[in-house]
């Protein structure tokens, strides 16, 4: 698999969380590629099914045989960004979707998604008209607005409250195997997973695998919730981003790229899900880092582990540079070794492990 290239792709596509349209078309071409079926659920996750490969054909095995045991493999495809809330004098004012930074948005590129896409500039007062007390302060959201270059009549005809806003970025290739772009949370968790899949096909492994893109991460984790309550996997893990060390950022909550994936432990991660995924890694002589997460992890695995009456989660992070900003940054090889990883601990999985989940 071209690791760089899906993951361009995915970049470059729109998804703001709630209105994931355009990018679960994608997800779900790529996932199809090695999945017996594909679907789009009622919420509008994206819902990728590889069957377990029985080492007993249909003709022979019992009619009684009891179902597959499934795992769900949890990632968000939703992205943060921007909507229309009014038209003045034919420039445009925005609130924020999702964890938006208004630090870094004077001066962005992006598209309005009105009645067709336009071009704009996130633009404010020039400091030379603002008060001096005003000169040192962060531009609030309110006092930023998108000049798309059309005369006022033109902007209210083609834009309307309520139209998307998306952050107009290509992925720049970087040294050392580095690639920077937007929406790298969660589009590189996605890539993961579709390695994932793929080295799947090439191995044996008892159970289903529920591979799920889910809608509204970034918002109300509800695609996560209804995924995981229709679904009813034996267990699930979930895979998302974690903080890259970078300058000012370079404490124990920081991991450097290039060295793989961490495994979260605490209490939103069933301790036999993170203990089992560190032995896996060690099986490939990977050297997954454990990450601390004492309270709400802000990942889909806060809604999954509570769905139904419960289902046993482990959480995967792949470390990112600058997040929630237009240039993410992340190393291939993680995103690559993750994959492995995942695809290693299903390959390993058994009914004694499943049984082993209730013994603490």
């Amino acid at each position: 698999m071209d690791i760089a290239h899906l993951l361009k792709k995915l970049s470059q596509t729109q998804g703001l969380s709630g209105h994931e349209t355009d990018i679960r078309a994608i997800v779900l071409a790529e996932f199809g590629r090695f999945a017996t079926e594909t679907r789009v659920d009622k919420m509008g996750n994206a819902v990728a099914l590889q069957r377990g490969t029985d080492r007993i054909s249909p003709q022979t095995a019992p009619r009684a045989a009891p179902p597959r045991r499934s795992i769900m493999l949890a990632t968000h495809m939703d992205e943060i960004g921007l909507m229309v809330a009014g038209v003045r004098h034919g420039f445009i004012h925005v609130v924020a979707i999702g964890g938006v930074d208004a630090r870094i948005l004077l001066g962005q590129e992006v598209i309005v998604h009105g009645r067709r896409d336009l071009p704009g500039l996130v633009a404010s007062t020039p400091p030379h008209l603002l008060k001096a007390s005003e000169r040192s302060q962060i531009i609030p959201l309110n006092k930023l607005w998108i000049d798309v270059g059309l005369p006022a009549r033109q902007v209210e005809q083609l834009v309307q409250v309520g139209d998307l806003i998306s952050m107009r970025r290509t992925v720049l290739e970087l040294k050392n195997g580095l690639l920077a772009g937007k929406a790298f949370d969660n589009r590189a968790s996605i890539t993961a997973v579709a390695v994932c899949l793929e080295q799947l096909q090439h191995r044996q492994h008892a159970w289903d695998v529920l591979a799920v893109a889910t809608v509204q991460e970034e918002e109300t984790l509800l695609g996560a919730a209804t995924s995981a309550f229709a679904l009813q996997p034996d267990v699930a893990i979930v895979i998302d981003v974690t903080f890259g060390t970078q300058v000012n950022a370079n404490g124990v909550e920081t991991f450097a790229l290039g060295k793989g994936p961490t495994v979260n432990i605490g209490p939103n991660m069933h301790p036999k899900m993170t203990q089992g995924l560190l032995a896996a890694a060690k099986r490939i002589e990977l050297d997954a880092r454990l990450e601390p997460l004492p309270g709400h992890s802000g990942t889909d695995g806060w809604a999954i582990q509570t769905a139904h009456s419960g289902i046993p989660t482990g959480i995967v992070a792949i470390p990112l540079r600058s997040m929630h900003t237009p240039v993410e940054t992340v190393a291939i090889t993680d995103i690559e070794r993750t994959g492995r990883l995942l695809a290693e601990f299903i390959g390993g999985l058994d009914e004694e492990f499943y049984r082993s989940l209730i013994d603490l």
